[in-house]
């Protein structure tokens, strides 16, 4: 049977954040926002399509960030606690732990943006942002394949690089596919794409284009073109493989650049990458989070430090 895809928006502060309504005969959601997103947001989108939040029985999570998982036990507990938790095995403990949201901007972002005040203010956005704390109930690791009733199936494919735990779902027959943020083209609202681990982030990008092969691609925010414009919720075949090659081509032109230009620290707002900056034209503003500019240059300085070493 075909599966109808509907989109549900809903608004985190200079975000868009997208979730997606599986009208299977097990219905799923695909991404569940901030803790505020299931109540104000998603419910009324489902009963204006006749849809009962009730009836939701998989919650499918892309990865374990934030402003991905932060509405999950929210979910949850609007099924009557019936649907069952997806998340890859990777990044279950982003669903577990509020605390492992601050520990990994604690570990990562802290280290370039100087705020005395970044622990407690993490700390705050994460109680705020996160509806609950819960385990699981189902985690993948990439190729399984979950049944939504009838004969509907959805394939499970590890897509990591963005988040060490980042998956993309297919529905089987249709080649609808949800990536969450595993496709950033130029980034969102900073302007940058944003990804932890660079060599994971251009393999799964190129698998998603070779292998995948999307019909249907649904983002994770309204991420835009190098030009600056922003695609749409759901792109088609053309579109999918323009995003994909893209997102290949701007890291390709990050990569070099991060492989010339050593970490130099200095005055300016990009230090210790200003010289990334400077030969990518980059000029928004790194300071903002999620700051993907420090979190996308920390991977490439983890992957080339020891070169990096060797030239200093």
């Amino acid at each position: 049977m075909a599966v109808d895809i509907h989109p549900l928006v809903s608004p985190w502060g200079r975000f868009g954040l997208y979730s997606f309504f599986l009208d299977a005969p097990e219905p799923a959601i695909v991404d569940t926002g901030v803790a505020s997103s299931p109540a104000e947001g998603m419910a009324p989108a489902l009963e204006a399509l006749g849809r009962r939040i009730e009836d939701v029985r998989w919650i499918l999570l892309t990865h374990g960030h934030v402003d991905h998982v932060g509405g999950a036990h929210a979910l949850w507990e609007l099924t009557g606690r019936r649907a069952q938790v997806v998340i890859a095995e990777a990044d279950a403990r982003y669903l577990r732990s509020r605390r492992a949201h601050v520990q990994n901007y604690l570990d990562v972002r802290a280290r370039y943006l100087s705020d005395p005040e970044a622990e407690e203010k993490q700390t705050g956005m994460a109680s705020g942002a996160i509806s609950g704390e819960m385990e699981p109930h189902v985690l993948v690791r990439g190729g399984e394949t979950l049944s939504l009733g009838g004969d509907v199936t959805v394939s499970v494919h590890a897509i990591p690089g963005h988040t060490a735990g980042s998956v993309a779902y297919v529905v089987d027959g249709q080649d609808d596919v949800f990536v969450g943020d595993a496709v950033q083209v130029h980034g969102a609202a900073n302007g940058f794409p944003g990804y932890e681990d660079p060599r994971a982030y251009r393999s799964s990008l190129e698998h998603l284009r070779d292998v995948v092969r999307p019909r249907h691609l649904y983002l994770g925010h309204p991420y835009r073109t190098a030009e600056g414009v922003p695609y749409g919720v759901e792109l088609d075949r053309v579109q999918a493989q323009e995003a994909l090659q893209g997102s290949l081509d701007i890291e390709a032109r990050i990569a070099a650049a991060a492989g010339q230009h050593p970490p130099q620290d200095d005055d300016s707002t990009y230090s210790p990458f200003a010289g990334v900056a400077d030969e990518l034209g980059y000029t928004g503003d790194p300071t903002l989070e999620p700051s993907p500019f420090f979190t996308t240059l920390h991977g490439y300085r983890t992957l080339h430090e020891k070169e990096w070493r060797t030239h200093a």
